[in-house]
C-alpha cells in the first residue's frame, strides 16, 4: 500500500516518478490541470498524447504518456467522469484512481502525484471526489509507495489533510 500526503501546490512541480492528469476524452489538453500539465510538460506531452491516444481515452480509463519539460519521467492521463454534463457513476471515478495505479505498476512507478479528478470543472461535489480519492488510493493494492494528492488551494488542501488523516 501507498503512503498518502495531501500536499499545497501545483502538480507541475512536484519531482516524482508519474504526475496524473485529470484529461478529457479527446487527449488533446484542456483548461484546469490537464491545460497547465501540457503547457508545462510541452510539445513533447500532446505529442505522445496524439501517438498513443489518436482515438482518445474513454472515461475511468488511464494511459501515459511522456513527461516533456515536467520534473516527473512520465504523465499518466485519466478522464474523469463530468458530473456537470450528467455523468454521475462514482463507479468511473473510482476506475480512475484504480487505473492509474495499475498503470503505475506496468510502469515501475514509485511515487506519484495526483490533483482531485473530476472535482474541477467537471463539477463532482468536492466532499465525494475527496472521499473517494483517498478511500481508493488508501485500499487499493499497487507497488508505488508515495503518492501525493495535490491541492491547487488551500481550502482544498486542509480538507485533503483530514481526510488522509483519517485514513491512516
Amino acid at each position: 500500500m501507498a503512503t498518502l500526503t495531501a500536499i499545497h501546490g501545483d502538480i507541475t512541480a512536484q519531482s516524482v516518478d508519474a504526475v496524473v492528469n485529470a484529461a478529457n476524452n479527446a487527449m488533446r489538453g484542456g483548461g484546469g490541470v490537464d491545460g497547465a500539465i501540457h503547457r508545462a510538460g510541452g510539445p513533447d506531452v500532446l505529442a505522445d498524447c496524439i501517438a498513443r491516444f489518436p482515438d482518445g481515452l474513454a472515461t475511468g480509463d488511464a494511459g501515459w504518456t511522456v513527461a516533456g519539460n515536467l520534473p516527473a519521467r512520465w504523465v499518466i492521463h485519466t478522464v474523469g467522469p463530468n458530473h456537470a454534463a450528467g455523468q454521475r457513476d462514482r463507479s468511473l471515478l473510482i476506475s480512475c484512481y484504480r487505473r492509474c495505479l495499475e498503470v503505475a505498476d506496468e510502469l515501475g512507478v514509485r511515487s506519484m502525484a495526483f490533483p482531485l479528478i473530476s472535482a474541477g470543472v467537471y463539477g463532482w461535489p468536492k466532499d465525494d471526489a475527496i472521499a473517494a480519492a483517498v478511500d481508493t488510493l488508501a485500499s487499493s493494492p499497487t507497488d508505488v509507495s508515495e503518492v501525493r494528492l495535490v491541492a491547487f488551494d488551500r481550502a482544498t488542501h486542509a480538507l485533503l489533510i483530514t481526510a488522509v488523516e483519517g485514513a491512516d
